[in-house]
């Protein structure tokens, strides 16, 4: 059954700013971009475009994380324009730029309103620089900062929060990808006053059936069902419980195929490492796709597994569930903060105990047995999770500060 909730219902009032006809100059800060792919670049990047789409103009200032990206300069991607600082030193996840505060102050003088993507490292400058400027921030919290555990992650991990604090201090307004997230998240609750809710923006094509008939038929000859995963094989997001799930699934479908899409070989962490032991014991039944950048390739993934599990320990939200329904395909996602809220919502799927490999067995094979009580159509998702009411609301954030910084100005 279908939830509706107050986060999906936003209707600006008559007299809002979001009714302006005036174009924004808006800068957006994040660490990585693309054609760097996670959800959170994903994220960013559909907003920008759209925003261009829109009439408006969009920077984003971001590091040169690899070597064979453009240096210290200005590119043009689908009508964003991109700025890639050089980043000569890597710490886990984060980096240093040295010509940050510089690039950042000029940019601020040149643009309207400034979008920060968090958890990134430079959020104490953000928030100095925009005091100095006058620029007014909205901040999108993309997740808490989890990291394995070790003294160098514990510092690192307070350092961040401790700077977010600032930034947070500063923004005029914060947003999360749902109530849930922000009523759990200890980076949002000391700031619940200035958090909204804003659901990511989703899109998906419509899933090629030849080449979905293809990829079940190279996976799984024998016509035993598909699982699929989509995410990196990081620690957090506990890959080691979907594959100890098929313990419990083996019960009833034996020779079902667990496939991996995403990253599994990730520099700043050794999951994929530690975790062969398990791989190599069930390898007959998995298969490694890595990253897969194109979406309608995504799309035909989604479509050919007879279902998606999520198994996370920490989640704001993991697009790629909604995603997977817009392709009809339903989800097994652990019962977390953020990460429960697609299945809660639309009712495609079930939640399964966190950090219990028996209990995503068991909702796995719930589904299987009966796949037709957890359809959808695309219409019903696409109406929870509207990817034209996610921008409509982030150009109402940004009308509304952009014009009281105009009016201090």
């Amino acid at each position: 059954m279908i939830q509706s909730t107050n986060e999906s219902q936003f209707q600006p009032r008559a007299d809002d700013p979001i009714k302006s006809s005036d174009k924004l100059k808006i800068l957006i800060c994040l660490l990585y971009y693309f054609p760097h792919r996670t959800g959170l670049t994903i994220h960013v990047q559909r907003v920008a475009e759209e925003l261009v789409r829109r009439g408006h103009e969009v920077t984003v200032l971001t590091a040169r994380y690899r070597d064979d990206l453009p240096r210290d300069d200005s590119i043009m991607e689908e009508g964003v324009r991109i700025v890639r600082l050089w980043a000569p030193i890597h710490l886990s996840r984060g980096m240093i730029m040295p010509a940050y505060p510089w690039a950042l102050y000029t940019l601020m003088t040149e643009h309207d309103i400034v979008s920060v993507h968090l958890p990134m490292s430079e959020t104490a400058i953000i928030a100095g620089v925009s005091l100095l400027t006058g620029t007014n921030v909205v901040a999108t919290h993309h997740g808490d900062l989890i990291l394995p555990k070790s003294l160098v992650n514990r510092v690192i991990q307070g350092t961040m929060y401790f700077m977010y604090r600032l930034l947070a201090w500063r923004a005029k307004r914060l947003l999360a990808y749902s109530q849930d997230y922000a009523d759990n998240s200890y980076y949002l609750l000391p700031f619940k006053d200035k958090v909204s809710v804003v659901h990511p923006p989703i899109q998906m094509p419509l899933p090629q059936p030849e080449a979905v008939a293809a990829l079940r038929a190279a996976w799984s000859p024998d016509g035993a069902p598909i699982i699929g995963y989509a995410g990196r094989f990081v620690q957090e997001k506990r890959p080691d419980l979907a594959i100890r799930a098929l313990e419990v699934v083996n019960q009833s479908y034996p020779n079902a195929h667990l496939v991996f899409a995403g990253e599994y070989e990730i520099k700043y962490e050794d999951t994929w490492e530690r975790e062969q032991p398990l791989v190599q014991q069930y390898q007959a039944q998995l298969r490694f796709l890595g990253l897969i950048p194109d979406t309608q390739e995504v799309a035909n993934f989604y479509a050919a597994c007879d279902v998606l599990v999520l198994t996370s320990d920490s989640e704001c939200f993991a697009l790629v569930q909604v995603e997977a329904m817009l392709c009809g395909t339903p989800v097994v996602m652990t019962d977390i903060p953020g990460g429960r809220v697609p299945v809660t919502m639309t009712g495609m799927g079930l939640l399964a105990k966190q950090g219990d490999a028996h209990s995503i067995g068991s909702a796995l094979v719930q589904v299987l047995n009966d796949p037709s009580r957890y359809q959808r159509t695309r219409e019903q998702i696409h109406e929870i999770f509207s990817f034209e009411e996610t921008v409509d609301r982030y150009e109402h954030y940004f009308r509304q500060y952009a014009k009281q910084h105009h009016a201090q100005r």
